[in-house]
């Protein structure tokens, strides 16, 4: 019986052993991201800066349908706000600014993956960022008639702002996956910003990035 039930343990630890998986590798793709700005009176979200992702995966799979991913990523985040008036009585007479902030972050994201198939997975996490360095951009163009006294701004003038923002970017986020039998992946995943990136909250200011992630990479090992 003793020898029954050892065998039946051995048999047990040899599937759980079969059944886990690990694998890492490279990853890199684009990031659409923005930035939503709100407080008291007003709410918007500004336009989208297009730039891009690049680190590293490593995934450890416990059964044939569940797993866990962490990574390490670089990537510049943020968004662009424009404000532009004209004067309906004179075209000439306009104002067009533009501001661009620029993220430079550390992404860590940790998520939990469900195998719907070999290949096909989706996945629910949190992307931890740290911002390493933040900068401002500012633009201006003026109509003929469109000069504000005392404001001046060149069209390279770039700002560190690293000081205004808190550091800690959460980011919740809902993704999808689709592995090739060699190891090469394709994926996406929508991150919700939920910190407030605003140091500044007398007017209940509230500064919150957004970001999709679409990329590709390779797995190496597996069983």
């Amino acid at each position: 019986m003793k020898k029954i039930l050892l065998l039946a343990a051995v048999a047990v630890m040899g599937l759980s052993v079969k059944a886990q998986e690990f694998r890492f590798g490279p990853k890199a793709g684009y990031s659409y991201s923005t930035i939503k700005l709100k407080d008291n009176t007003d709410s918007e979200t500004s336009d989208p800066l297009h730039t891009f992702y690049i680190g590293g995966m490593a995934e450890y799979k416990i059964s044939d349908n569940f797993g866990f991913q962490g990574e390490l990523l670089y990537s510049q985040l943020g968004g662009k706000v424009s404000l532009a008036q004209v004067d309906p009585d004179d075209p000439t007479n306009f104002f067009n600014f533009k501001a661009k902030e620029t993220y430079h972050t550390l992404l860590i994201p940790v998520s939990a993956k469900y195998f719907i198939t070999e290949g096909l997975s989706v996945s629910a996490g949190a992307s931890f960022g740290v911002i390493l360095s933040a900068k401002e951009k500012l633009t201006a163009d003026f109509g003929l008639g469109g000069v504000i006294p005392g404001f001046e701004v060149n069209a390279d003038d770039e700002v560190d702002i690293k000081n205004q923002l808190n550091t800690l970017n959460i980011a919740p986020f809902l993704g999808a996956e689709y592995m090739l039998e060699n190891g090469l992946f394709f994926d996406a995943r929508y991150n919700m910003g939920v910190s407030n990136l605003s140091k500044d909250t007398s007017n209940g200011q509230k500064k919150t990035n957004s970001f999709l992630q679409v990329g590709v990479g390779f797995k190496f090992g597996g069983n």
